[in-house]
C-alpha cells in the first residue's frame, strides 16, 4: 500500500500569486498541475470515476472562489485537501439519501478489466502479483463504510499525516486514529475471509 503514495510538488509561488489576483490563465496552470492529484484523492473516497470527475469540478470552482483568501500559511496542496475531501464526503451523503443509506460501489472484478496470464518470467510474475494485490485492495477498500474508507484512503493512498487527515475531514485526530484502527481491522478481516 505504501508504494502508491506520491509526493506532489507545491504550487509555483508566482503562478499562485497571479491566480489569486484573478488571472484565469495562471489558475488554469495551477489547476492543470494539481488536477490529477485532486482527482485521485476524490476518487479514493468515492470509488466512482464519473462522480469523482463531477466532484472535482465542484472542488476547482470552490478553489477559484476562495483562492484570494489563501494566506500561504500552509502548502497549497494542504489547503486544497480539506476542500476536496469535504466535497467528496458531501457527495457521499447526498448519494446515501438517494439509496436509503446504502451506497452502491462497483466491486465487480469483470469491470476492472482482465488480468493477463502469468508468465514464467519473474518480473512479469511480480508485476502480476502487485497488480492483483492492488486490485484486491481497491475492491476491499470500496466495501468499507465511507467514514472508514475516507481516512484509510487519505492515510494509505494519499500519505497524509493524522493531523492533515483530521483537518481535511474536520474531526479530532483521536477520531482519525480510531477510524483507521477499525478500517484496518475490517480490511484485515475481509482479506482473511478471501484467503
Amino acid at each position: 500500500m505504501a508504494d502508491t503514495v506520491q509526493t506532489i510538488p507545491d504550487a509555483d509561488p508566482e503562478t499562485l500569486r497571479r491566480a489569486q489576483g484573478g488571472d484565469e490563465n495562471a489558475f488554469g496552470q495551477l489547476m492543470k498541475a494539481h488536477y490529477e492529484h485532486v482527482f485521485r484523492l476524490v476518487h479514493s473516497v468515492l470509488r466512482h470515476e464519473e462522480d469523482a470527475r463531477d466532484v472535482c469540478q465542484e472542488v476547482w470552482l470552490t478553489v477559484w472562489k476562495n483562492l484570494a483568501g489563501f494566506r500561504g500559511d500552509s502548502k497549497f496542496t494542504t489547503w486544497v485537501h480539506p476542500i476536496a475531501t469535504r466535497r467528496a464526503i458531501d457527495h457521499l451523503r447526498k448519494r446515501r439519501r438517494w439509496y436509503d443509506r446504502f451506497v452502491p460501489f462497483s466491486a465487480d472484478p469483470e469491470e476492472a478489466g482482465t488480468v493477463p496470464e502469468p508468465s514464467t518470467d519473474d518480473t512479469a510474475r511480480d508485476d502480476l502479483d502487485r497488480s492483483e494485490r492492488k486490485d484486491r485492495f481497491e475492491r476491499l477498500l470500496a466495501e468499507l463504510p465511507p467514514a472508514q474508507r475516507t481516512v484509510l484512503a487519505l492515510r494509505e493512498v494519499q500519505g497524509l499525516s493524522y493531523e492533515e487527515i483530521a483537518k481535511a475531514v474536520e474531526i479530532p485526530a483521536g477520531t482519525v486514529m480510531s477510524r483507521l484502527y477499525h478500517a484496518r481491522r475490517l480490511l484485515a478481516q475481509k482479506l482473511k475471509e478471501q484467503s
